[in-house]
């Protein structure tokens, strides 16, 4: 498994495990904690497992925490999905840069989010399954989600949005998130 910075989220990072693919199949290992050591995590650090299934054009996010954060661990075990992450650490060197990843479940790629940066994605294929490692209980009173059509993060999805949930469709802009956190 190897682990890649990413350039435009200080503190990002891809795991990219090996594949070993034969007539039956692939066999590959998604989580090593001593590689996950080896970038300066916390393998441990991570309480909570999920996973979302998703059809063609789902689009989730862009969601983020308050409060202390949440950093995750995010890979497409099934299908493929377009991932955005936008940096809203306004003490980061790589405040409000964006990074986007195609996921899918060939590769089985993992991407870790720091908290306080915003993610979200669309599917790709007729189904996705995507699923995260959390490193903080959920708690729906710290859920913020920015609009994901806004404007000045222009975040290139890929396909027309066919369904999102009630939040993400009334989500406010990033302009309005950034001034309800400074009261």
């Amino acid at each position: 498994m190897k682990a890649t910075q990413v350039p435009e989220i200080s503190g990002a990072f891809l795991f990219e495990p090996t594949p070993y693919a034969d007539e039956r199949g692939f066999f590959c290992r998604t989580f090593d904690a001593d590689v996950v050591r080896s970038v300066g995590l916390d393998p441990n650090a991570f309480v909570q497992d999920s996973v979302s299934r998703s059809a063609r054009g789902v689009l989730r996010g862009l969601h983020l925490r308050s409060g202390a954060g949440e950093a995750k661990l995010v890979r497409c075990s099934y299908g493929r999905i377009f991932d955005a992450v936008v940096d809203l650490r306004p003490d980061s060197p790589t405040y409000l840069g964006r990074a986007f990843f195609e996921l899918s479940d060939e590769t089985q790629a993992t991407l870790y989010i720091p908290a306080g940066c915003a993610h979200g994605f669309q599917a790709l294929t007729e189904t996705a399954d995507t699923s995260y490692r959390i490193d903080r209980p959920h708690d729906p009173a710290e859920d913020v989600t920015i609009a994901f059509d806004d404007p000045e993060l222009a975040v290139p999805w890929p396909l027309p949005a066919t369904s999102m949930s009630q939040r993400d469709r009334e989500a406010p802009s990033l302009a309005e998130v950034l001034k309800q956190q400074e009261r």
